[in-house]
């Protein structure tokens, strides 16, 4: 699919583009971004993931909080099918209800459906102002209570993302903030809008992070000084091999209000099996990446490490959550699927995968356990 790489089209006058699902989402985001448009979904991985990949996971990234995932971007498709049949989905406007929206069955299906081939994205116009800025915590439950705080303020701000000790610390020469050695969260939240909108948002939000406990707050004063913060934030998944040679990855969600009760339930699991744990990721719409940190030759890390997923899946179901956010299921988390879709649920899910492939030919063994 790498040679499906053509930007069709930006349509300035309707916000729309039409690409193909091999575009790098970096390489889309400059594209639209020179015609002053702006197209939300930002995966961490945008320098080198597709667009196509986007679609067939439903990726979302730091703005979700604000602007939604995937999903909310794309108006229809070009599908070619397992019965070599070619499709189009959805609308080329702004608005449609005629028939099933099959459009929404590929988003996030992981290619167990069908091939996309083409897309028609919607775009937003690009806000004026973009503000960054940076909140410690020498309390970590404080940074988790601030999230909830922040929104309950009726301040939506573009992303707020979350870092624990164990993940500032790997990334700290990043920073190029002077990190206080007892500091063991950051808060990282970004506002856009119009001139003069970002400043005051961000005054709003210092003094809140402040009366919640933030031991600093540094406002990026450049973009060079915002960009070395987000470095950080984006390094911190491979500078997660310091402390071991392989990682379990998960992306549970769990409510806002519910953020601190995971964080102490994180804990607990890292004391419990001492493991080191690490846990970042997009705090504003809930999204926790958790990483347990270990040597999978040694069997006894890797028992303790698969019983902490468990009771981690299980403890974030309790809170109302789901065991992910914007991953998938793909093998390893197909034998957790029947803890949060019920029988009748995943009995209507096979019987789509049959109708649109009868033989069972794509991506086999995805999503459902064999």
């Amino acid at each position: 699919m790498t040679r499906f790489n053509r930007i069709h089209k930006i349509d300035t006058d309707n916000l729309v583009a039409h690409v193909e699902p091999g575009v790098i989402t970096g390489d889309f985001h400059r594209a639209v971004e020179k015609k002053g448009l702006f197209y939300p979904p930002d995966p961490a991985s945008s320098v080198f993931c597709t667009l196509g990949g986007n679609m067939a996971e439903c990726a979302g990234g730091p703005s979700a909080v604000k602007y939604g995932v995937t999903r909310d971007y794309v108006l229809g498709l070009e599908v070619v099918l397992p019965t070599a049949e070619v499709i189009k989905t959805g609308v080329q406007t702004t608005k449609g209800v005629v028939g099933y929206d099959l459009t929404r069955l590929f988003i996030g299906s992981e290619g167990t459906l069908g091939i996309i081939t083409r897309m028609t994205l919607r775009l937003l116009p690009l806000p004026q102002e973009i503000r960054t800025m940076a909140a410690i915590f020498d309390v970590i439950d404080n940074a988790a209570e601030t999230v909830s705080e922040i929104i309950k303020r009726s301040i939506i701000p573009k992303t707020i993302e979350f870092m624990d000790h164990a993940s500032l610390q790997c990334v700290k020469e990043h920073l190029k903030i002077n990190l206080p050695a007892k500091a063991q969260a950051m808060l990282l939240i970004e506002v856009d809008g119009a001139e003069g909108e970002t400043d005051r948002a961000m005054t709003q939000l210092k003094e809140l992070c402040l009366s919640q406990g933030a031991s600093r707050v540094n406002v990026a004063k450049n973009s060079e000084e915002a960009t070395n913060l987000w470095k950080a934030r984006k390094a911190v998944s491979p500078a997660l091999f310091k402390y071991a040679p392989d990682k379990i990855n998960e992306d549970i969600v769990v409510p806002r209000s519910k953020i601190p009760q995971m964080v102490k339930k994180i804990d607990a699991l890292r004391k419990k099996t001492g493991l080191t744990m690490a846990s970042f990721g997009h705090a504003g719409d809930g999204n926790i990446h958790f990483n347990i940190m270990l040597d999978k030759k040694d069997k006894a890390q890797l028992k303790k490490a698969e019983a902490a997923v468990e009771d981690l899946f299980d403890y974030t179901l309790k809170l109302g959550g789901t065991i992910s956010g914007e991953h998938g299921i793909g093998i390893t988390k197909a034998p957790y699927m029947a803890k949060e879709i019920g029988i009748v649920e995943l009995g209507l899910m096979k019987k789509i995968k049959k109708v649109f492939d009868p033989k069972g030919i794509l991506n086999p063994g995805k999503i459902f356990q064999s």
